[in-house]
Parts: structure tokens; sequence; C-alpha cells
């Protein structure tokens, strides 16, 4: 069974569990950057200088979250599991029993800060001096009763007298994100649902809930989806640049490098075709195999506008020579697009370790060199005979063309 089948039982087992959130995530095939090992695919971190913003939209945004189709579990690192006692001095209270806010705080950072007032020598040691009450007389709220204050007239106040208690709770930790404090919410994908849907769905309930004060980010594997998407866009942009101009270089036109180049839109449509027909997603597998398609198809229209040029330079017109180059080339072509093919089958079949995550690339070759394999042969040629300029004839090439004719001559004879 594969991970995906072992993952998706696993969380159906869970489901009935009410008492406890258990998920079985998909441990991702490549890792870089921030992504880390083991978290959800899809990481949206919330920023805002103001705590108190963060601490009203969280429970909205994760209800959202719940809600989406799009999402399968989901969790958030800013946790509000800390118990809290929230002690405010009743400064109008303290002022008529002459106590002051001073004589208060000192009480209570006494009794239950820790803190440190010196040292002391022991036995060639030294040793911390903490002031703290002892553990048991200061683990519940009732025990302030026990603590007492003396005020101006030398009297001593019960403590819980002078101020007001409240129970809360608060994160363990607060956490931030170029330093802004933030929140990340993290979610596991719905079955047939990709990373990059799950960043456009967290997107959209970002601009539905949240206000104009908060900004956002990806952490984890979505920023790694994000920066390597971008970064391949660049490659193949680049790539279809330099081998431009390397063909221009190589044929002295601009015109014979855009005929060869028809190939690769061609091939474009068959990966994509052929991702859609197997329900296979884009990811940095088939983007990978989509620049490799770039290399792999150009070399059928090099082989057809190369020998049609060398035709037409022995004195033939533009599509006899066309349609000779596209006959005369099939071979070859057929046979190192079967090599090419045949090569990449194992990688489409899964066969291997982790061989699943490399379907599409598999798919992505097969399906564009096939395709582009028989409308090359066809809409290249045509293409020739309508752009393809003059060229010059070649005495050289011209003489050789008659012999070889006159040999044919004889040899039918």
């Amino acid at each position: 069974r594969s991970q995906d089948d072992i993952t998706k039982q696993l969380n159906g087992m869970f489901r009935k569990y009410n008492n406890v959130q258990v998920f079985a995530v998909q441990e991702q095939t490549i890792s870089v950057g921030t992504g880390g090992r083991g978290g959800f695919p899809v990481q949206f971190v919330l920023q805002n200088l103001n705590f108190d913003k963060i601490k009203e939209k969280l429970p909205v945004f994760t209800e959202e979250v719940r809600k989406s189709p799009v999402f399968q579990g989901n969790d958030v690192n800013l946790k509000f599991n800390q118990p809290e006692l929230l002690i405010t001095i009743d400064r109008l209270k303290a002022n008529e029993l002459g106590v002051s806010v001073l004589d208060v705080s000192n009480t209570l950072q006494l009794a239950l800060s820790g803190r440190r007032f010196g040292y002391f020598i022991m036995n060639g040691k030294q040793y911390e001096v903490i002031a703290q009450v002892e553990r048991i007389d200061r683990d519940d709220p009732l025990d302030l009763k026990a603590l007492f204050v003396r005020n101006n007239r030398n009297e001593l106040v019960q403590l819980d007298n002078l101020v007001k208690l409240e129970e809360s709770a608060s994160p363990s930790t607060i956490y931030h994100f170029n330093r802004f404090k933030s929140a990340t919410v993290s979610a596991g994908l719905a079955p047939g649902k990709t990373i990059g849907d799950g960043v456009a769905e967290m997107q959209r309930i970002a601009d539905r809930v949240l206000d104009d004060s908060f900004s956002t980010a990806l952490s984890g594997s979505s920023r790694d989806y994000a920066e390597s998407s971008s970064n391949t866009s660049f490659a193949l942009f680049l790539a279809l640049g330099l081998i431009f101009l390397l063909l221009a270089a190589q044929f002295e036109s601009f015109i014979d490098p855009l005929i060869i180049m028809i190939t690769v839109p061609l091939a474009f449509a068959g990966a994509v075709l052929s991702m859609w027909v197997f329900g296979q997603t884009v990811n940095i597998f088939s983007e990978i195999g989509i620049i490799m398609l770039i290399g792999l198809v150009t070399k059928n229209g090099i082989l057809i506008v190369e020998f049609a040029n060398q035709k037409r330079r022995r004195g033939e017109k533009k599509i006899p020579a066309a349609i000779d180059a596209a006959i005369a080339r099939l071979r070859p072509i057929l046979m190192t697009t079967l090599a090419t093919t045949l090569g990449a089958l194992p990688i489409a079949l899964a066969i291997g370790s982790a061989g699943t995550s490399r379907i599409p690339l598999g798919i992505v070759i097969i399906g564009g060199m096939l395709f582009a394999l028989v409308l090359t042969l066809y809409v290249v040629p045509a293409l020739y005979s309508y752009l393809s300029s003059k060229k010059a004839v070649s005495n050289f090439e011209k003489a050789i063309a008659e012999e070889d004719s006159k040999v044919l001559e004889e040899v039918e004879a």
C-alpha cells in the first residue's frame, strides 16, 4: 500500500475520537528551507503588532479553516492553555486603608516572584538567597488571605482586601515572525487538493476575516512551494531564452529558431493533457519535467529544419524540401523519442523507493514527447513552408545534388 492509502485509513479511524485531535500527516518528499519535517503541508502566518487583535481574530479564522472543504484537520501554534491569575490593586481602597501601591507590589514580589537578594558562601560554594513562600502556601488564589501588608498606621491589612483577582488563560509562548507578534495556522489537505489550493483558500479566508492591520505570510512547506514555483518559472523562461539565442546563432537567423521553438508549446500541451488524463497535479516534479521537455523536443525541430535548409541550398523549393526533411528524419526522431519515453517509463510506473511522488515527472515526459512527436511531423514542415526565408543556393551543394541525380538516373536505367 502507498503512504497516501495508509494516511487516509488512519485519519478515518481517528475521526471517532472526539476528546483529542489526532492527524496522520504525510511526510514531504522534498523539504528545504523552513519546511521542517512532520508538519502540516499548509502553514499560514497571521501577523499583527497588537496581540489582542490576534487573540480576537484567531478563533474566527481557525473556525473558517475547519469549515472549509479544502482542508482536513487543522492546528494552531498559539494555544491559550496556560492558567493565569490577574491581580489588580484597588487603589481607592488601598488609599482609604493607608496602604501604598508600592507596599502591595513589594509584598507580592517578595512572596511570589522568587527574587534574588544576594549570595552567601558555604563550604567554598556560592549560593543564591531567594525570597519566596513555600510552594504549599502559594498554589491557590485563596492563599493571598495569608499575606498581610503594613499600612502607615503600623497596622496589618489582609492583602485580599486590597486586590481583585481574575482568572484567565494565556499562551505559554508569544511567537514572533518578521518581528511581528504572530500565530501560525496549519492545516492538512483534503483528498485531491494541492498545496496551491490550500494557500489560495487560506488567503481567501484571510481577506474575509482579517482587517487591514494584519499582514500574512507563508511558512513551512507552503513557503517552500511558493519559492520553488517562482524559481522554476524563472528557470523555464531562462531555458527558453537561452535555447532561442543558441539556435539563432547556429542558424544565423531568427525565423528558423522560431519554427523550431513551436515544438515547445506542443509538448507543453501534451504534458498538461497527460496530467489531466491520469489525475496528476502541477508540483515540483511536473515542473522539472516541463523544463526538461524544452531541450528534449526542440531537437526534433532542429533535425527537420536543418535537413530542409540543406535541401533548399541545393536548389529545391520550400514545400518539397520540408516534406522530404520530415520523411527523411522520421526514423531518428522516432528512435530518440522512444528511447526517452521508455527511459521515463519506470518513473511513471512508480518503480523504486518513494516512486509515487515522482509519477508526475514520468507522465509529463512521456506525454509531452509522444504528443509533440505526432504534431511536430506536421506542424514544423507546414510552418517552415510559410515562414522560412530564402536560402542562398550553394554552387558546391548544387553540383553534388546534380551528380546524385545523375547517379540515380543511371541506376534506374
